[in-house]
């Protein structure tokens, strides 16, 4: 049994605030109730970087937003992982590395890969123990993470992590001002031995 793993608070925050803002206050009761994290209720964690939240609860959270919407779960939880993003630019820019950069001056696919590796460098920076990687295969960007929270205990037919999917989604539409799809071919709770996401580079949904 490998090592209990943990989030940071401010992860953790922004993800509760980001469902707070798609699925109403009482929307987000109802899940923390369902995922046993009934301390969060109007407690959210603090906005630092302390890893007090456990990567299975975060697991928790977002299992219980797929079985509280069924077949339309993957949407609303791209929508909560695109509002993630946007708290995190807003509370962690210095975390971020997003902070007074002069992105229009680069090419739209340097844009791209910057974005990513600011997300990766940013989870890295706030747990030594995440593994994100940014890199190419047949000309598309593609992001790898082996270390997924989102996945921790859970296992499935197909690809859960469907908040990063939009969180990411989110990072290169900010960096851009386009809306690329983003496809996670690889999942660690399908028994991947990681979860892997190809941007789409013809862009659109």
């Amino acid at each position: 049994m490998s090592e209990e793993r943990f989030v940071v608070n401010a992860l953790a925050r922004q993800a509760l605030e980001a469902i707070q803002e798609v699925m109403g206050e009482n929307g987000l009761n109802a899940v923390l109730r369902t995922a046993g994290l009934d301390r969060f209720i109007g407690n959210f964690p603090p906005d630092n970087l302390e890893p007090d939240v456990k990567a299975v609860e975060y697991a928790r959270l977002n299992a219980a937003i797929e079985d509280f919407y069924g077949r339309g779960a993957r949407g609303f939880l791209q929508r909560i992982g695109k509002a993630s993003f946007q708290y995190g630019v807003r509370e962690q820019p210095m975390l971020m590395g997003l902070a007074g950069i002069a992105l229009k001056a680069l090419p739209q696919r340097q844009r791209m890969k910057f974005v990513l590796n600011s997300v990766a460098d940013a989870l890295k920076k706030s747990n030594p123990a995440v593994d994100a990687q940014v890199g190419e295969e047949g000309g598309r960007l593609i992001y790898t993470e082996s270390s997924c929270a989102i996945c921790e205990g859970r296992t499935s037919a197909e690809p859960v992590c469907h908040l990063y999917v939009g969180s990411l989604a989110e990072a290169i539409k900010w960096a851009t001002g386009v809306e690329f799809k983003v496809l996670e071919t690889h999942c660690k709770a399908k028994g991947d031995a990681f979860c892997r996401f190809e941007v789409q580079e013809e862009g659109g949904e």
